[in-house]
């Protein structure tokens, strides 16, 4: 298939002709990186059917300023609705045009996009939530954004939670970690990844900056990997214990609306 040679002339035409929810299409993808056509129809289309939906994705996608990804999400007769899109090269200029480079995810593997979704995901429910009125959705950061790096006896280190997500319920602001756990890791790498979020908490940086440390939710899929995580903070000192909580994914957005001190 012929591509669309992206030039500056290319990208002066597409800044001009960009409609608005165009460019939120573009700043979705730009905040969490992948998303299925189904997670963008929800975001961005629901005022249209899902076959003018897919067509305007598709268009992007010809206009270079969607990359379609040839792995299909769900197996072969998942229809349009199992692709999955990120930045291509020209949207990625529009939103960044100093940025010369970006790595395109094309060849990425089945753990790191199933990952991926599964964050993405949990946005799409918490903006649909926010649109119900069950809380506000104030800010969501994925990574690499969202990590922090910091000092300690230990030296460097960089913590990476997958998202950090602020949500606000009344008058009040919680904030999180997020975790989004798919039970491929041994309980030793749950183990020390709790043991760095204390250490990340010992220096005082995020209270410093924020005033508050957040909480680690951990998302998993079923009871028994619950059971697990459970287990695991149950082995961290106990002034630590009120760092961590953990839920299904299915309930993420429930426990999120219930506030950090729950």
């Amino acid at each position: 298939m012929n591509r669309l040679y992206v030039t500056s002339k290319t990208l002066a035409e597409l800044q001009t002709s960009l409609t608005e929810r165009q460019r939120a299409i573009l700043q979705t993808l730009d905040r969490v990186r992948l998303a299925t056509s189904l997670q963008l129809e929800r975001l961005h289309f629901p005022d249209v059917t899902r076959r003018q939906a897919r067509r305007a994705l598709t268009r992007m996608a010809s206009q270079r300023l969607l990359l379609r990804l040839p792995r299909v999400v769900g197996g072969s007769s998942a229809g349009s609705a199992g692709y999955v899109f990120g930045l291509d090269a020209a949207g990625a200029r529009l939103l960044a045009p100093d940025v010369r480079r970006r790595r395109q995810p094309w060849n990425v593997g089945l753990p790191f996009l199933a990952h991926t979704l599964a964050v993405t995901e949990l946005y799409v429910r918490l903006v649909e939530a926010h649109r119900l009125g069950h809380l506000e959705l104030a800010s969501f950061t994925t990574e690499p954004a969202c990590w922090r790096s910091f000092s300690g006896a230990y030296g460097r280190a960089t913590l990476k939670p997958d998202a950090y997500v602020v949500a606000r319920l009344d008058r009040y602001e919680d904030s999180w970690f997020i975790e989004a756990d798919r039970s491929t890791e041994p309980a030793s790498t749950l183990m020390r990844k709790c043991e760095q979020y204390r250490r990340y908490w010992q220096t005082g940086r995020e209270q410093d900056r924020t005033g508050v440390f957040p909480r680690v939710l951990w998302l998993v899929p079923d009871r028994r990997r619950h059971d697990v995580l459970v287990s695991v903070f149950g082995r961290q000192p106990a002034d630590t214990w009120h760092l961590f909580t953990v839920t299904t994914f299915d309930e993420a957005v429930t426990r999120i609306a219930q506030g950090a001190e729950q």
